[in-house]
């Protein structure tokens, strides 16, 4: 009895998964006013009855998007974190770290796409720019600290300029290119940034920083 009940209990968990990528995948494609719980049904291969199990509306189902987005988006910040000797790898693993959630991770594009929807309001959730910032400033300050950025830049005022940017660089690449040069168009944007921030002694390090943000092949990260 006691391993039918774990059986059971492992399903439900691969198809509200299931489900929340199908949405996911449907959020992505037609924005929240668009989607419906139809589609999201359809994406999945599942009955109506099975989501609504599951789910008891749009809001509630996006509201999930939303917070799968967030727990994803936590783990790519961590690796790089991992992954980094100094506080301007970190920043510069968190952008390949972004590029790589956008080009392949539907539910980190949901995600934040519904975050920014007008019409998604009614949905309760923390904005993740907010967040983003506030990371940002606290590595420039860090960098400031071990001697990589001039300490003449506020952290708070790079925090609120590189987030905006970034997201501005993934919207027109998404536009114009459907991201295929979203890594390229972080190298050059952070190339700017790192080149007019970094002390002296840093400069030289810019095009090795810089080409962290590309994309990585099977069995890397």
């Amino acid at each position: 009895m006691a391993q039918d009940g774990r059986i059971r209990q492992e399903r439900a968990v691969a198809t509200r998964a299931a489900l929340i990528e199908a949405a996911a995948a449907e959020f992505d494609e037609r924005g929240y006013l668009g989607a419906s719980m139809d589609g999201v049904a359809e994406r999945a291969g599942m009955t109506k009855g099975a989501l609504y199990f599951h789910f008891r509306s749009k809001a509630d189902i996006a509201s999930a998007v939303i917070a799968r987005q967030d727990e994803i988006s936590r783990h790519y910040a961590e690796v790089a974190a991992t992954r980094s000797a100094s506080p301007l790898e970190s920043l510069m693993w968190m952008s390949q770290g972004v590029a790589t959630q956008m080009t392949r991770e539907v539910v980190v594009r949901a995600g934040l796409r519904l975050a920014a929807d007008p019409n998604a309001r009614e949905i309760p959730r923390e904005h993740p720019f907010g967040r983003w910032v506030d990371h940002t400033a606290d590595i420039i300050r860090r960098a400031i600290e071990v001697g990589e950025v001039d300490p003449s830049w506020d952290p708070e005022l790079v925090g609120h300029v590189v987030s905006p940017a970034v997201a501005g660089v993934q919207m027109v690449s998404d536009m114009l290119h459907d991201r295929a040069d979203l890594y390229d168009r972080l190298q050059e944007l952070w190339t700017m940034l790192l080149s007019a921030m970094a002390t002296e002694r840093t400069r030289a390090e810019v095009p090795r920083l810089v080409a962290i943000i590309r994309p990585e092949g099977p069995g890397e990260g």
